[in-house]
């Protein structure tokens, strides 16, 4: 009887934590200026879907999936869907610049110099890490690497059409 008591106590210790590791979290509050001076902020955005990526100009994979992120914020800004582009602390201000020029990244893009955001979003360290955050602000996605875009664009979708 001990046994079976023992086992039902691990299963649903288990199952707790299954359950707070799978479950939405709240987005973290944080805000700054991007590089036209404009006011970020995730309490701003809530209301909307939005991304939060977490690159640097030097990360071969981040920038092979810039034109995926930017092709994303293309289709569904006009839907309400925002895209916030966070730069690392150690990203060159002159590099970032450049490509920001360079490829005409439409979304917000933030240097993160103070690591305020990085710090915000769990210690952020690897890039590139991305964020999904539903239109109540939950975070119920996180992706380390290149995120799976086609997976992304079927739960904007829904998530969008959900709020109209």
């Amino acid at each position: 009887m001990k046994k079976w008591l023992s086992l039902g106590l691990v299963l649903i210790l288990v199952a707790g934590a299954w359950w707070s590791f799978l479950r939405p979290s709240p987005s973290p509050v944080v805000a700054s200026q991007d590089l036209k001076g404009q006011l970020v902020s995730t309490e701003a955005l809530r209301g909307k879907p939005y991304l939060v990526n977490f690159w640097a100009t030097s990360c071969i994979t981040c920038v092979k999936e810039m034109p995926e992120l930017i092709a994303l914020h293309e289709e569904f800004a006009e839907k309400g869907f925002q895209t916030v582009a966070v730069a690392m602390s150690y990203d060159r201000p002159d590099f970032l610049n450049q490509f920001v020029l360079d490829r005409g990244l439409p979304f917000l893009v933030i240097h993160d110099l103070d690591q305020a955001w990085a710090r915000a979003w769990g210690d952020v360290a690897v890039t590139p890490t991305t964020f999904i955050v539903d239109r109540n602000g939950y975070v119920t996605r996180r992706y380390v690497g290149e995120p799976d875009f086609n997976s992304l664009r079927q739960w904007l979708m829904q998530e969008l059409a959900a709020a109209t």
